[in-house]
């Protein structure tokens, strides 16, 4: 089979799982990954044919495509913050939206000296490493409950060049705060979908990304927004800023829930879809 042949094949096969435009992205970012050809390169030399190496890399990739495995998980790749992210299924596939809040952030940290950053629940290290990239001034930790996803965010670190300082720790035991420092800023993008939100989400989210990063109880939706904006209020300095992705739906309650816990200049902004989809606040003091 020639790379040109089994472009077309690709495309063909999907095309009954998703649309013609998005078969047809999905078919030329496999067979570049595959082949190393873009598409000026494959139009030259696509009658060249695949490798027995190649040919089983393109049958695994299409029989996980078509199982509905997300294509960042399949190639084990996800481009956030124009950087090349590895992710696999012990991690969330970074979204647009974060990048927004990374932006955010950047924006308004730049102006400090050395801040000191901490980013909780940090997946696949995509905040923090975006953030250290730009304001390579910064002392940038992170934190996860998860083993398996700091073994992600390490090799992302390292890959990327990042230094950031990376954390074992449950969040939401108070037990475990006594070991972190003072920061300028905390940001977290923690699970906050409910689980009566499951029914409205697409199979390849709920089927293969890791539901520990994703749901929270429906009768407790804030949780880890409560329990952050108490560690906050321990381990920011005053004037200090905390950031948070959240619920679409429950902007509302999100910056009641810090006014109350004594945040102030609360700013709840809409993502570039018109969602309400992050907060910033400030500690006083």
């Amino acid at each position: 089979m020639t790379v040109q042949e089994a472009y077309k094949r690709t495309q063909e096969q999907l095309a009954g799982l998703y649309d013609s435009r998005e078969a047809t992205n999905i078919a030329e970012l496999v067979i570049v990954h595959i082949t190393g050809l873009s598409r000026t390169d494959r139009l030259i030399h696509g009658t060249r044919s695949l490798t027995h190496s190649e040919a089983n890399q393109l049958t695994l990739y299409t029989l996980q495509l078509l199982q509905s495995m997300p294509l960042q998980y399949v190639l084990e790749e996800a481009w956030f913050a124009n950087m090349p992210f590895l992710v696999n299924a012990h991690v969330l596939i970074p979204r647009p939206e974060t990048e927004e809040l990374v932006e955010w952030i950047v924006q308004e940290a730049t102006h400090l000296p050395a801040p000191a950053l901490l980013d909780i629940g940090t997946g696949s290290g995509c905040i923090p490493i975006a953030i250290k990239k730009q304001l390579p001034q910064a002392q940038v930790h992170a934190l996860d409950i998860s083993l398996q996803a700091l073994a992600v965010a390490r090799q992302n670190a390292a890959k990327l060049e990042a230094a950031v300082t990376f954390h074992q720790a449950d969040i939401l035991q108070p037990a475990n705060w006594t070991t972190f420092p003072v920061f300028d800023v905390v940001v977290s993008n923690p699970p906050y979908i409910r689980e009566m939100e499951k029914v409205a989400m697409h199979s390849n989210v709920l089927e293969h990304e890791p539901h520990l990063a994703l749901f929270v109880p429906d009768r407790d939706a804030l949780l880890f927004y409560r329990t952050i904006a108490v560690f906050a209020q321990q381990h920011l300095k005053a004037q200090g800023l905390l950031f948070f992705e959240i619920n679409e739906a429950l902007g509302e309650e999100t910056v009641q829930l810090l006014a109350h816990n004594g945040f102030t200049q609360i700013e709840l902004k809409k993502d570039m879809q018109g969602k309400d989809r992050m907060i910033k606040a400030v500690k006083a003091g």
